[in-house]
């Protein structure tokens, strides 16, 4: 009796060193981590697994050396293995909190918040897949050496080695399609396709990336609906990437319009929708004619913008401004059809007619066969000049490029 009472004041005994010295290091850290983030994320994230890990260690060690007198005995046996077993969950808990706390103080450095966040999410996804792909290696570890602390268990397991060719080839045919998504996701976090936070289309839809897991990826509508896919479909299909290098884009609003629109009063007044709209971000504002088939011209307006959504809500803008523009201003300019009643002489009145031009302010007039900057995708302004090389080349001439 007396020996049994020595083994439970033992251990109370070392749980309460093991607590208290804990504590003891938990407050220095507290104290240090005032001007550290390192130690603060250690006190924050590591400080419950550190206390569980030295309190199992040190019961393990208090009950193996005062249970001398119980050496042989089945409920001895039975407690180590359970406090051992104890003990290898605790020591994976705090490597795994540690790790974690490596990660989120990598990450502390990389801001979101800013509008040049492209490297800082790119590093951001990295480091979250690592942290999942490391949480879940440790759990496989971590239960493989629980299991090989029975000896049944390690019999099978040498006999499984032998087999381990076969076993590993039937493994792999049942496991193709998870191990291909995993593979998948470990290369869309490391080739920088695709990041947490990017604006994609994707089958029709468009979305933000919301979730990156190594089995599949959580694309946020901009609806709020929620399109689940796995990791292998972005590295086996095409997809459209808005934000890959930065989150200014350009977009489209186009007109079908008779051809009498006056093309130039139109393209001023496009200029002055943007230049009064907090929408645009001052890079590209530009109208040109794309098509001119039938009855009817395409007129396309190419506008720019800071980031996706302020890019959708200003080709709105465009397309509501200039469609009253044309029915109030120039409602001659709506599309119609026409059907001539007359003879092949052109004698009718209609037919002579000169064609009115707008006039244009003095400020604006341009030299013949000058186009202005607004007219033009590729030239005039400096946004435009760099988008040049970008599709030509720098080296090209003018002449080279038709």
């Amino acid at each position: 009796m007396q020996s049994y009472l020595g083994t439970i004041v033992a251990v109370l005994v070392a749980a309460a060193i093991a607590l208290f010295a804990v504590e003891v290091v938990h407050r220095l850290t507290r104290r240090l981590g005032r001007r550290s983030l390192l130690m603060t994320e250690l006190t924050q994230h590591a400080h419950r697994s550190f206390q569980v890990a030295a309190t199992v260690l040190a019961v393990q060690f208090a009950v193996r050396f005062t249970t001398g007198y119980a050496v042989g005995t089945g409920w001895r046996q039975v407690l180590l293995h359970v406090l051992v077993l104890a003990v290898i969950a605790a020591v994976a808990w705090l490597v795994a909190a540690l790790l974690v706390v490596a990660e989120d103080t990598a990450l502390a450095r990389f801001r979101v918040d800013v509008p040049d966040n492209r490297h800082a999410r790119r590093v951001r996804t990295q480091v979250v897949m690592l942290r999942r792909l490391t949480i879940a290696v440790i759990v496989i570890l971590t239960v493989g050496v629980m299991l090989m602390t029975f000896p049944a268990v390690r019999g099978i397991g040498a006999g499984v080695l032998t087999s381990a060719g076969v076993v590993g080839v039937v493994a792999a045919l049942a496991a193709q399609s998870l191990l291909g998504n995993v593979f998948a996701g470990l290369q869309l976090a490391f080739s920088d396709a695709v990041r947490l936070d990017d604006v994609v289309v994707v089958e029709g839809e468009w979305g933000r990336i919301e979730e990156l897991t190594l089995s599949y990826v959580v694309v946020q509508i901009w609806d709020d609906r929620r399109l689940i896919l796995p990791t292998s479909y972005f590295t086996s299909k095409p997809f459209q990437n808005w934000t890959r290098t930065e989150a200014a884009v350009l977009g489209t609003a186009e007109f079908d319009v008779d051809w009498s629109v006056p093309v130039q009063a139109m393209r001023e007044e496009l200029r002055r929708l943007a230049e009064g709209s907090e929408l645009w971000d001052g890079r590209v504002c530009v109208l040109q004619v794309t098509d001119a088939t039938g009855g009817t011209i395409t007129v396309r307006a190419l506008v720019s913008a800071a980031n996706a959504g302020s890019l959708w809500d200003l080709r709105c803008l465009v397309r509501e401004h200039l469609v009253a523009w044309v029915r109030d201003q120039r409602p001659t300019a709506m599309p119609r059809m026409r059907a001539e009643v007359g003879d092949s002489g052109s004698d009718l009145a209609w037919q002579w007619v000169q064609p009115r031009r707008p006039a244009r302010p003095p400020a604006g007039r341009l030299a013949d066969g000058e186009v202005p900057d607004d007219a033009r995708v590729f030239g005039g302004s400096d946004d435009g000049a760099a988008r040049s090389e970008a599709f030509v080349g720098p080296d090209e001439t003018a002449d080279s490029r038709r």
